[in-house]
C-alpha cells in the first residue's frame, strides 16, 4: 500500500517531488511502479508517497512517457528525509539507473481534497520572500465519465505551455486514463493565478467538473518551491 496514516509529527512535514528521466533502463523503471512500493512503505517517517508515471503532454495526457517517472514523498521531519536521501537503497537505485533527476522541495500553502482517501499535506502560511510556485491538480475520474472528460481536458492542459510565467508542466498519474494529475511550475504567484482565473478555457473546464461531476475524488494544492535542483 503506497500511503500510510499521517503522523502526529505533522508540523515538521517535508514534501519532496522527484522526476527521473531514463534513456536506458526503462523496463526497470516501469517495474518499480510495483516493486518500489514495499521498500518505501517500510521507510520510517514517510506517512505518504506516490510512485507516478508521466504523460507525454503538458498536463493530463492519454499517452504515457515511458522514459519519465515521478516520486512524491511527504516526510514527518527533516531527519527522516535526510536518512532517505543519504541511504543508497531506493533513491540511490533510481539515481544510478536514471539519466537525470530533478528534485523539488515544496512548502504546501493551500489546497483542498484528498488522495486515496488521505489528506496528505499540512498547509502553512506562505514563506516571506520571492519563490517560484507549483500546483498539483489531481483527480480520480469516474469510469462512466471517461470519454466526456478526455474530450474536454487535454486541450486545456496544452494551454499551460507558453502561458506567461509557466516554466514546466507535466502529467503524472498512478493509473492511465483514470487516476490523473498535473504538476505545473510557475515563476510567481500572480502569473499562476492569471492562468487559473484568467484563462477562459481553463475556467470553463473547472466549472464543467462541478456540473458534470466527472470526479469521484480530487485534490488541488498550491506550493511554494523552497528548492529546485538537478541531482
Amino acid at each position: 500500500m503506497d500511503s500510510k496514516k499521517t503522523s502526529s509529527a505533522i508540523h515538521l512535514q517535508r514534501v519532496v517531488l522527484y522526476f527521473f528521466k531514463f534513456k536506458k533502463n526503462r523496463y526497470w523503471a516501469f517495474k518499480q511502479m510495483r516493486l518500489a512500493q514495499a521498500p518505501l512503505s517500510s521507510k520510517e517517517g514517510l506517512p505518504f508517497f506516490k510512485l507516478l508515471g508521466c504523460g507525454s503532454g503538458n498536463g493530463f495526457s492519454l499517452w504515457p512517457d515511458f522514459g519519465t517517472y515521478a516520486l512524491l514523498t511527504v516526510w514527518d521531519d527533516s531527519d527522516s528525509l535526510n536518512a532517505f536521501e543519504n541511504n543508497p537503497s531506493v533513491l540511490g537505485n533510481y539515481l544510478d539507473k536514471s539519466s537525470s533527476c530533478r528534485r523539488f522541495e515544496m512548502h504546501p500553502v493551500a489546497g483542498h481534497g484528498s488522495w486515496g482517501g488521505v489528506e496528505p499535506f499540512q498547509y502553512k502560511e506562505p514563506m516571506e520572500g520571492e519563490y517560484s510556485w507549483a500546483v498539483i491538480t489531481r483527480a480520480s475520474i469516474k469510469r462512466t465519465k471517461l470519454a466526456e472528460f478526455w474530450l474536454k481536458v487535454p486541450g486545456v492542459s496544452k494551454r499551460v505551455k507558453g502561458f506567461p510565467g509557466a516554466e514546466f508542466s507535466v502529467g503524472i498519474g498512478e493509473l492511465p486514463l483514470v487516476e490523473q494529475a498535473t504538476f505545473s511550475l510557475w515563476r510567481d504567484l500572480n502569473q499562476m493565478k492569471a492562468f487559473a482565473y484568467g484563462d477562459r478555457n481553463h475556467s470553463e473546464v473547472v466549472k464543467l467538473t462541478r456540473v458534470k461531476k466527472w470526479y469521484s475524488e480530487e485534490l488541488f494544492v498550491r506550493f511554494q518551491i523552497l528548492k529546485s535542483e538537478q541531482l
